[in-house]
């Protein structure tokens, strides 16, 4: 039989190896059948019984063949639906993170007229949970500056709450609510956990209790 010559295509790359080349696997295969037909007939087993052998033996094969082209099909699209799946979650990621830029420049410039409130939104807009902290913490902080310039009096900021009565503070329960969650970061420390999505909704308290009153 004639040798199969090297593929120049698959020359330099890894079907390049024989075991891997098609046309060398296709002759081999064909030389197997022919051998196996050869020692059929030259046994004395009858034509239509090395046929019907050789028919099950490639009925198997094709069989085989089949359900491996099959599962690496399925697996081709399940990857390619995990990459989709992976790339939609990236695109969304990063549209989310570019509104939250241009909200805070926005928020920032609308109260440039308080730095104090834009450092407190550039450590909510943070990517660290210890600037997330610090947030509630600064605004704490100026909520204790109001209420001494609204004239509530008391050593703590507690005690100039309980000195305000919701007919001259309309927050006064929101007040409440956030500086008791300033108590528990300084308080628990790091054991006290504060996810950014809380974060905002703490300092978006303290905005409304600061617009109430003019201060940003």
């Amino acid at each position: 039989m004639d040798t199969i010559g090297t593929n120049p295509v698959l020359e330099n790359s890894l079907l390049g190896e024989r075991w891997f080349n098609p046309d060398y696997l296709a002759s081999q295969g064909i030389d197997f059948f022919r051998q196996l037909v050869d020692a059929f007939n030259n046994s004395g087993i009858q034509s239509a019984t090395v046929y019907n052998i050789v028919s099950s033996l490639l009925f198997f094969l094709i069989t085989f063949f089949l359900i491996i082209i099959t599962y690496t099909i399925v697996r081709l699209f399940e990857i390619r639906k995990k990459e989709h799946k992976h790339l939609k979650h990236e695109i969304e990621e990063y549209a989310y993170r570019h509104i939250e830029r241009e909200k805070k420049r926005e928020e920032g410039d609308a109260i440039s007229k308080n730095p104090r409130w834009v450092k407190t939104l550039n450590f909510l807009f943070s990517q660290h949970e210890s600037d997330w902290k610090l947030s509630v913490i600064e605004a704490d902080s100026m909520l204790e500056d109001l209420l001494d310039q609204l004239g509530f009096k008391g050593e703590t900021l507690g005690d100039k709450l309980k000195a305000a009565s919701q007919s001259n503070f309309r927050s006064l329960s929101s007040a409440w609510e956030v500086h008791t969650i300033r108590n528990r970061i300084a308080h628990e420390g790091m054991n006290f956990e504060l996810p950014q999505r809380e974060a905002k909704r703490v300092i978006a308290l303290y905005e409304q209790i600061f617009r109430e009153f003019g201060y940003i």
